[in-house]
């Protein structure tokens, strides 16, 4: 890979991304068996609570040979009991890589100006690259391509929609995106993307109608309406994304052989409607399993010239 890092989507090209699905998929039919992480450990600095990032990113390491170690909020209190430049810097010299799940993505940027090792974003307030792989990997497996097929992301325009958007323009997917006025995606990204689409031969078209994005789409994502760390917001958002809740007339709208997605955990009754997550046309637990798989083949690319 050509960075020692993945702190965004677009740290990666078009023919990373084709070479990590392949190997995450010869990893899932267990054709590749490596245990490159034999003597290395690896450390999940998480400052947010976790179900498939730390289970994946667990099981991941162990299955390559590595030992995983699990550092909670209140044993390092990142920025808050010492700098993350100083934090960095200790764990350069116990670790191998780090594993982190933060609030602030320049709290990534951080760790990894201050270190040597590998650091992965598994999720921060700006983007969700791993997520949006396990997307890839689930959309292939399952429409047998990528290029050309139409995704509509309805929603908020959140650190999920922004890695997805950038994995699909890497990839040659044409990627609508439905968002309330004033919830769209950050304007750099827009910018990276549309940058990314003059070499890719792929589409970005913003709306703010749900019906529009979703006409004919090939999938459907959602994510929650509203993010850790905006609880506050809940109400308010609640009231504001109304329209653009998934449910069975929306998706009708789309494709007949249409897939639905969502990075979970899910809102039932918010952003899907009761049902939606098993719907025949659901794939949101296979995404949850393709982290495992596409975790694997990333620790693996990672690790392979280090």
């Amino acid at each position: 890979m050509k960075t020692k890092s993945l702190l965004s989507l677009s740290d990666l090209s078009a023919g990373e991304i084709e070479n990590l699905v392949s190997l995450a998929i010869d990893i899932k039919n267990k054709k590749i068996v490596s245990q490159i992480l034999t003597g290395k450990v690896i450390a999940l600095l998480f400052e947010k609570p976790s179900l498939r990032t730390r289970v994946s990113f667990e099981i991941a390491i162990h299955r390559l040979g590595g030992y995983c170690l699990y550092l909670s909020p209140a044993e390092v209190g990142l920025g808050k009991r010492e700098p993350v430049a100083d934090v960095a810097r200790v764990l350069d010299r116990y670790l191998d890589g780090i594993v982190s799940r933060t609030f602030a993505h320049q709290t990534l940027q951080t760790l990894d100006k201050y270190s040597q090792i590998p650091v992965i974003n598994a999720l921060s307030d700006f983007e969700h690259p791993c997520q949006a792989l396990a997307d890839i990997l689930t959309i292939y497996e399952k429409k047998g391509k990528l290029c050309s097929l139409d995704l509509a992301y309805i929603g908020d325009g959140n650190n999920v929609a922004h890695s997805l958007c950038l994995a699909a323009m890497l990839t040659g997917i044409v990627f609508r995106i439905a968002t309330p006025k004033g919830f769209e995606m950050d304007r750099s990204v827009i910018e990276k993307a549309k940058e990314i689409s003059t070499q890719s031969g792929s589409k970005l078209i913003m709306t703010d109608k749900p019906g529009e994005a979703v006409s004919g789409a090939d999938v459907v994502y959602t994510d929650v309406w509203t993010s850790m760390g905006q609880e506050a917001e809940s109400e308010q958002r609640r009231s504001i994304f109304a329209s653009f809740q998934i449910n069975h007339e929306l998706l009708s709208h789309a494709r007949k052989d249409v897939i639905f997605m969502h990075p979970l955990p899910a809102h039932h009754g918010e952003e899907i409607a009761e049902g939606i997550l098993d719907h025949p046309c659901s794939v949101a637990f296979d995404q949850a399993e393709n982290r495992l798989h596409v975790q694997q083949a990333l620790l693996t690319k990672l690790y392979h010239d280090c």
